[in-house]
């Protein structure tokens, strides 16, 4: 193994810092050692330390709900102790209740993120470092790799009046942080306060590919499954915000998207003619088996990254919400008025782009850039924050 992550860290440790302590751990299946012996069975083994209570984010300690699904509270069959859930019916489910909280000495977050903004493990672990501060509970982060690197940071930050559960805080689209990182920019940048200690990964440089970390990918919901994912999910995430398929019913969901309204070779043509770096398009036909358009013969393309390193996610996927809005609006394209991660007011695409002046850009008839315009000072002022938490070399 080239990278130890902070669970292997602390194992190797015997989880000494939690000796004495009745332990609530935030995870889900990914939260597994190298054996992929997972982190409740591990506490429950070492020496001095006691499992209370497991907490669960979207799609629940197991995985096993899709997006948006809310989970139920329940005890955990294999270490029977209670599982409260993280993702219900209402925003006020998305934070611990503090009567879950009692008795508990300590919270450990382990759950593997995957480097997008939208991705909502790490609000989950920001609104119960919010728990653990006002119970005065100390706050461990066991630090795992960024899927899609450290180095490479893209995109805006969300704008006052766009904050979302997809957009909790105003970071970066693709930020380049990892969970630890974003743990110490949350509780000092936004002023959390918790008593926080990140167990951070041994051998992780900033340079690294996940090809490189030795490790395994356990998908971390169900539409995430393979790293490739993740490398496109900072932009392909925003066809959440829009009537066509973001490949949900695929085997492989973000890179695969259409309607029935699109003709794939239009759409991979006009995709093509911006020249973005690192990836090309290849025009396809696709059959949802459930989600959006399931059962309907959908046009559409398939991404293929062509180079890691040179690869834009959020330019990526901006051209393709302003190539869908000019070839496909007037025959069906448009873009999600249902609500959206608790959010009613808001269109999804202005939350997930963090402003309504995409949107607005791309219905104007604007260019690519000039859509994107105001994306430069944003990330110059977060990636100035953003350097202030940075523990890899």
């Amino acid at each position: 193994m080239t990278v130890k992550t902070g669970l292997e860290v602390a194992k190797a440790r015997r989880f000494d810092f939690l000796k004495g302590k009745r332990v609530g751990a935030i995870c889900n299946p990914t939260a597994v050692d190298a054996d992929l012996r997972h982190l409740a069975d591990l506490l429950g083994e070492a020496p001095g330390v006691s499992l209370g209570a497991l907490f669960g984010p979207e799609h629940g300690v197991r995985g096993a709900a899709q997006d948006m699904v809310g989970v139920d509270s329940a005890r955990d069959p294999k270490t029977s102790v209670p599982v409260h859930s993280l993702y219900g019916a209402t925003p006020d489910s998305l934070r611990p209740a503090p009567e879950s909280l009692r008795g508990l000495d300590a919270l450990v977050f382990d759950i593997q993120d995957v480097g997008s903004r939208y991705y909502t493990f790490v609000y989950t672990m920001a609104l119960c470092m919010e728990a653990a501060a006002a119970a005065e509970i100390p706050f461990y982060v066991l630090d795992r790799p960024n899927p899609i690197g450290l180095e490479a940071v893209e995109g805006n930050v969300v704008h006052p009046g766009f904050r979302s559960f997809v957009g909790h805080y105003p970071i970066a689209n693709r930020h380049g942080m990892t969970a630890g990182e974003l743990a110490q920019y949350f509780n000092e940048e936004h002023g959390i306060g918790c008593a926080l200690t990140v167990i951070p990964c041994e051998g992780l440089r900033r340079d690294m590919l996940w090809s490189e970390m030795g490790l395994p990918f356990i998908p971390p919901s169900p539409n995430m499954p393979t790293p490739d994912t993740a490398r496109v999910y900072p932009g392909l995430c925003l066809v959440e915000g829009t009537n066509l398929s973001e490949g949900r019913g695929t085997t492989r969901p973000f890179e695969i998207f259409g309607a029935p309204f699109i003709d794939p070779e239009a759409y991979a043509a006009a995709l093509a003619s911006e020249d973005l770096p690192g990836v090309k398009f290849r025009p396809l036909h696709f059959l949802p088996t459930f989600h959006k358009h399931a059962g309907h013969d959908c046009g559409g393309v398939m991404l293929h990254v062509t180079s890691e390193r040179a690869f834009c996610p959020v330019r990526t996927g901006a051209a393709c919400m302003l190539h869908a809005w000019r070839l496909a609006s007037a025959r069906g394209f448009a873009w999600r008025t249902e609500p959206y991660e608790f959010v009613s007011d808001v269109l999804a695409i202005d939350l997930l782009f963090g402003t309504d002046a995409v949107r607005k850009g791309i219905e104007a008839g604007h260019a690519l850039d000039a859509c994107l315009s105001g994306f430069a000072d944003d990330l110059a002022s977060f990636s100035v924050k953003r350097g202030r938490h940075l523990v890899y070399p």
